[in-house]
């Protein structure tokens, strides 16, 4: 027993500190708070390709892969990666990525969807459309219903705000 207790008490604990290139004496605790993560991450890259740091460099390994001079590309690919497709031709993976930005026509045509909106909404309820419009200029509840509504009480009001209001997706002050 004292032979194992003796042999486990001298073990040094070191951490090496890559940036100041020097050895730092530390617990035993200490040692593996410091080290678990690099592992983790070292083990990770390794897995997947990433890491090429021989066993006699290991020591080096500070957890930071992108730094690392032993670094390799590994199983990440770019966009820019090109395949052949079935006809031969050389195409990049970028361009199969959608297109998501609006073209003119799409523009126009949603312009057009919501100015006949608009005009069928001033033809059916002239009232509701004055109401959306003040709710796109920010204005309360209350100031709609007292100061802009002809003669309409809060409890008769309440409802048609309260969906005009989720029409327009702003939120009701």
């Amino acid at each position: 027993m004292k032979t194992n207790e003796n042999q486990k008490s001298t073990r040094e604990y070191k951490v090496y500190i890559h940036r100041l290139k020097t050895w730092v004496e530390v617990t035993e605790e200490q040692y593996y708070a410091y080290y678990r993560d690099i592992w983790a991450t070292r083990k990770r890259a390794q897995s997947h390709g990433q890491c090429m740091c021989p066993k006699s460099k290991t020591w080096m390994c500070d957890g930071d892969c992108l730094s690392c001079e032993f670094r390799a590309a590994g199983d990440n690919l770019s966009l820019d990666y090109t395949v052949e497709d079935g006809e031969g031709n050389q195409k990049s993976w970028a361009d199969d990525l959608p297109d998501d930005t609006p073209n003119a026509q799409s523009i126009m045509e949603d312009c057009e969807l919501f100015c006949a909106l608009y005009q069928k909404l001033q033809e059916l309820d002239p009232e509701g459309r004055r109401i959306c419009e003040l709710i796109m200029e920010g204005k309360s509840e209350r100031d709609i219903s007292f100061a802009h509504i002809s003669q309409a009480q809060r409890s008769s009001f309440a409802y048609p705000f309260f969906r005009y209001s989720s029409f327009t997706n702003m939120p009701s002050k």
